[in-house]
């Protein structure tokens, strides 16, 4: 019994300083069942809280982590991060927790997020609560809920220019011809969003390689590192010669660097998983929008209804390009379409640059106003280009182009 005693002592001991740790010295507010870790920083009268879908392995929600984390910090006040919520009543029970704890700013990650964000602001009308990736907002209308997203098609265009001149020097180097400069890309789902951001790379690479196509396989998943990791083997065996993602894992970069395949990532540098293969990646830097967000509940001011970052804002960012991969002048070459987005001289989806079936994209009508139906309400082609982020801050282009292969499309 005594010897029981001992190791309960111990246990708890143990069980005490994991705490510790944890908490970096802060006081710690106990999570929801099922949530992740929780954080607070600087004292405050404020306090905000962050609800995400998978937690730090995930590269999505590591960068939504690190841009609230450096946010809040900067602005002085409390918060609190649930990992782990599922786009599941688990999110509104969350959402209520938080609440309950004293949050008056409650944001959440990910796009299946959003009806549960909604009923809660219905409920706490006193809390502000904001959505990335969400398209309800505008329709929805209601004083304390809003919608964050940023032009990331810009980031992506950008990241498909080094891809191109990565193929280019591939062709001049007698590794694969101009015929064979074929990328791969691994897409979580058909949402306009992912087609958006594959469509964008793709039209970044044409840009400089005119000959180059894309196939894309999609895993019904945002964070599955397994079937990642398979569907861009898979598409190296089909002859991709430069692999991309929108999904959350290390499985595709992962894949590369075994196959030795050049390889453009999101969400954030994976030079570490692939140091002899990952060129650049792009991402949204969601500091500025948390900052804007925080300072917005903090004056008793609205929150825009759709806020888009964009790269004059810094939320449209670029790692440094990997010299030790990429083509030579990669870097100089980014910054130079950079500045053209920027001004306004070059735009991501000019109808001049891509053909639907043959035949160029003249007129064409999106779901901005989401309905379970998906039905077409806005025509989004404005002064020869597709406008996306106009009518809302999520993306909605979803034109299937001519170039790009749609392997399967039960996601």
């Amino acid at each position: 019994m005594k010897g029981m005693k001992k190791v309960f002592a111990l246990v708890l001991v143990a069980i005490f300083a994991v705490g510790m740790l944890a908490a970096c010295g802060k006081k710690e507010e106990p999570a929801p069942a099922g949530s992740g870790s929780s954080a607070a920083p600087a004292a405050s009268t404020m306090k905000v809280g962050l609800i995400c879908l998978h937690d730090e392995n995930s590269t999505y929600d590591l960068n939504f982590i690190n841009g609230f984390t450096e946010a809040c910090e900067a602005e002085g006040v409390e918060y609190l991060i649930r990992t782990n919520i599922g786009e599941t009543q688990d999110c509104y029970d969350t959402a209520v927790d938080l609440a309950d704890k004293g949050c008056t700013l409650i944001c959440a990650d990910s796009f299946g997020h959003e009806d549960y964000m909604i009923q809660a602001a219905k409920e706490f009308p006193n809390v502000q609560f904001c959505h990335a990736t969400g398209t309800k907002a505008h329709t929805e209308n209601l004083p304390n809920y809003a919608n964050a997203f940023a032009s990331i098609y810009e980031g992506r265009f950008l990241a498909g220019v080094a891809a191109g001149m990565k193929l280019n020097e591939m062709i001049a180097a007698g590794k694969i011809t101009a015929d064979q400069a074929k990328m791969g890309y691994v897409g979580a789902f058909t949402y306009a969003e992912v087609i958006s951001g594959y469509t964008s790379f793709y039209l970044g690479a044409k840009s400089v390689c005119p000959t180059v196509t894309m196939d894309v396989t999609f895993t019904g998943s945002w964070y599955d590192p397994a079937a990642e990791q398979e569907g861009a083997e898979n598409l190296i065996k089909r002859g991709c010669a430069l692999i991309s993602q929108h999904a959350d894992s290390l499985g595709a970069p992962t894949a590369c660097e075994n196959a030795g395949v050049p390889n453009v990532s999101y969400n954030g540098s994976t030079q570490a998983a692939g140091p002899n293969t990952f060129i650049v990646s792009s991402r949204i830097n969601w500091a500025p929008y948390y900052k804007y967000a925080i300072q917005c509940v903090k004056a008793g001011k609205p929150v825009d209804k759709d806020w888009t970052g964009t790269l004059e804002t810094d939320s449209v960012q670029l790692t440094e390009v990997n010299e030790a991969v990429a083509a030579e002048g990669t870097a100089a070459a980014i910054e130079e379409v950079k500045a053209k987005l920027a001004s306004g001289e070059l735009k991501v989806f000019d109808t001049a640059a891509f053909t639907k079936d043959g035949a160029p994209v003249t007129s064409y009508k999106a779901d901005v106003d989401s309905d379970p139906a998906y039905e077409p309400d806005t025509e989004v082609i404005i002064d020869g280009a597709f406008a996306e982020s106009k009518f809302r801050s999520a993306p909605y282009f979803d034109i299937q182009i001519d170039g790009i292969t749609l392997l399967d499309t039960a996601f």
